[in-house]
Order: C-alpha cells, then structure tokens, then sequence
C-alpha cells in the first residue's frame, strides 16, 4: 500500500507540475474510491499534500518565468478571506449535505470542460477577442472580477479541496486568454499555494489530517511535481495544450462518475 501511495504521489505531482490542475480534482477521489480514505480525511489531507507540492512547483515556474503575479495577488485577495470563513462555517455547520456536495461536484464538472473547450479552441478564442476587443473584461471590471473568483475558489477548496486547479484554470484561460499554457500553470499553482495553506491548517484545527498517509503522498509527489514544472517549458505548447485538455476531461468525468 505504501508504494501505491508513492507511485500515485508522483503521479499526480507530475500532472500538477505541468499543467496546474490535478491536485484536489484528482487526489481526493483517489484516496476516497482506489484506497477507501474517509471524505473529511481525504478533503484535509489532500490540501496539506496541495500546500507543500505546489509550493516546489510556483519554485520551479517562477524560475522558467511562467507565473503572473498581479494575477496570483488579485485571487489572492479573494481567496484567503473566503477560506478562513469557510473554516468557520465548517466548525459550526459540519460538514455539507449529500445533495449539496453533489451539486458542487456537477458545477466544477461543468465548469472544467468548458477549460477543455477553451483550450482546444484557445486560437479561435483568441481570434475572437482581438476581433471584439470591447466584451474582454479589462481594468477594474477584469480586477473585480478576479477577486470575486478567488472568493468562490477560496470556499470551493476549504470545503471539497477541489477548485483551486480545474476552476482555476478555467477562469485563468476564459478571463485571460492571452496566457499560455505554461504561465496558466504557474500562475495557478502559484496561487492556490497561500490558499491550500491556510485551509490545511483549517483542517488540521477541525482534526481531518491523516499525517502519515501525507508523508507517504509527498515521498513520490514532491519529485514529481519540480520535473513536471520544470518540464512546463520546454514542452511544446500543442503538446501541452493537448495534455492539459486530456487531464481535464478525466477530471470531469471522475466529478460526475
């Protein structure tokens, strides 16, 4: 068991270096379905995983140049509040309702396919922005708008650890379609890197961690993650583009499935 825990670590470390998505969207339904970790268990202990991996990979992009910072402080502004009160309101609700959670599961769904569908289309997208410069969201309106994101990303991880990769790629790629694949990687690990920290230690506080099966997660998980990052780069961009749409869908389909 402890190799699978390694193997899949480095797996998912990888995906996470290279494209910025994987961490919650794939971690956590692995250990609930493939290892039969409880949900609150596996929630906690996937943002514990998250806080330490993607802080190796914003390393390793803010070195190849791909992070956006401006970009990564207007979510930040959102997210970091959003994720104390719903903290909060996890120690005094409990945990959400079936129906509730099943709902979440379909909107991130929805909304990472609408991801692969900008990126397979991303140079129409492109098009069609230079052609219609007026209904890109520019200045205050793209700064709000940022923020606000980050608010529903903020309580979107504390309370299922999934979002701060799939929905954010997906809002990086639809509000700022002029990134490339790279630098949607970077900027969003860089991102989640402050926000998956501080809703760990909101899970720690609510007792949700399991520290070993962290330790044995990280083993694999933290090479993985600086080559997959390190690699962002030199990866052709098709190829990537390609990779990142793959990922998502299977995202996707593991929400609804």
């Amino acid at each position: 068991m402890t190799v699978s825990y390694v193997v899949s670590g480095f797996a998912v470390g990888m995906l996470v270096g290279l494209t910025g998505v994987g961490g919650g969207s794939l971690m956590t339904p692995l250990l609930t379905l493939l290892f039969g970790v409880s949900p609150s268990v596996a929630v906690g202990t996937d943002l514990a995983f998250a806080s330490v991996t993607k802080v190796s990979g914003t390393f390793a992009h803010k070195f190849g140049g791909n992070v956006r910072w401006p970009i990564v402080g207007r979510l930040c502004v959102g997210a970091l509040p959003a994720a104390v009160l719903a903290t909060f309101a996890i120690r005094h609700f409990g945990t959400l309702n079936e129906e509730i959670g099943q709902f979440i599961r379909y909107a991130i769904a929805t909304s990472v396919l609408l991801t692969v569908t900008a990126l397979l289309f991303r140079s129409q997208l492109l098009a069609w922005v230079n052609a219609h410069p007026g209904r890109q969201l520019q200045g205050r309106k793209l700064t709000i708008a940022t923020i606000a994101v980050g608010a529903l990303l903020g309580t979107l991880v504390t309370i299922s650890s999934i979002g701060a990769g799939a929905i954010g790629a997906t809002l990086l790629v639809l509000l700022y379609p002029r990134l490339s694949p790279a630098e949607i990687a970077g900027t969003d690990i860089a991102y989640a890197v402050p926000l998956t920290a501080i809703a760990a230690a909101g899970h720690w506080w609510l007792g949700s961690i399991d520290w070993t099966l962290l330790a044995t997660l990280l083993l694999g998980s933290v090479p993985g993650i600086i080559i997959g990052s390190l690699a962002a780069r030199a990866v052709p961009e098709k190829i990537l583009r390609g990779l990142l749409a793959t990922t998502l869908t299977g995202v996707a389909a593991k929400l609804v499935f």
